[in-house]
């Protein structure tokens, strides 16, 4: 699906920013440039990021009040950056640049800002920026991760399983099927492995400590894997990716406008 030109932050003028409805949300990717081992590209995160937005429109009227920020294409990704081609926005910057957004959106007059995460060292940073908007400008800003939402009911092929996707959570399955389903001529297919977690290891040898779960340490992607990458990237196939964008996408979808119609109580005019 193309995005309607007319819902795109950039391609509005000042006059038709200054006409949008009050109870628009203004909506943002936020994704990553970042390694993900031999057979996923640089751009993984971003175009999983907007597939995902993409996908979500589709179950959106095209009167739906909201309008689409440019994408934030490089996070906080200091975790991969004893690889080649990571771009990395240091926690502060981060921090700072989102602030920027939101504050472009209140001066426009907008009281809701959806970001749509699609990079899990972006979660910190994030949490830290909307908590700084929602003092500053009394908005509401709602944090959308599609790692925290529950997989769909009914996987193709017998679905994954649990240790995949509970460790699987970079360059695994559930990313490499969707990059085949949304850009799969990105994906180097003679280069999919299998690579367990040392997170697996310690999950099997009875440990409570893990990467991930109640008590987790900080990481480097070196510390999961050497090769900075986790799980059974064989097991993403371009249905299963369908499969996920499709069940993700509608969720967001439910997500905005659930968003949309919520009172923000916002404490400024």
């Amino acid at each position: 699906m193309t995005t309607n030109p007319h819902r795109r932050w950039q391609d509005l003028t000042s006059r038709e920013m200054d006409d949008l409805p009050d109870d628009s949300i203004a909506v943002m990717v936020m994704g990553a440039i970042e390694q993900h081992g031999a057979h996923l590209p640089l751009s993984t995160d971003l175009d999983i990021g907007q597939g995902l937005l993409e996908e979500a429109l589709t179950h959106l009227p095209d009167h739906f009040p909201m309008v689409i920020l440019p994408a934030m294409t490089v996070g906080a990704s200091d975790e991969h950056l004893s690889f080649p081609g990571t771009l990395s926005l240091s926690p502060e910057l981060a921090i700072a640049t989102l602030e920027a957004y939101g504050d472009a959106v209140a001066r426009a007059g907008l009281h809701r800002l959806v970001i749509i995460n699609s990079h899990g060292g972006n979660k910190a940073v994030m949490d830290l920026a909307g908590l700084r908007l929602r003092r500053r400008h009394g908005m509401l800003v709602v944090k959308v991760h599609y790692t925290r939402m529950p997989p769909p009911g009914t996987l193709p092929s017998g679905g994954l399983p649990a240790e995949e996707l509970h460790h699987g959570l970079h360059g695994g399955a559930v990313e490499t099927a969707m990059m085949r389903h949304l850009a799969p001529e990105k994906v180097r297919l003679d280069r999919l492995a299998h690579l367990r977690s040392r997170g697996e290891a310690m999950e099997e040898d009875g440990l409570l400590l893990g990467p991930e779960g109640e008590a987790s340490f900080a990481w480097l992607a070196e510390d999961l894997h050497p090769d900075g990458v986790v799980g059974n990237a064989r097991l993403g196939s371009a249905e299963l990716g369908e499969c996920l964008v499709a069940h993700y996408g509608k969720r967001i979808a439910r997500l905005l406008r659930e968003a949309q119609a919520m009172d923000t109580g916002h404490l400024r005019d």
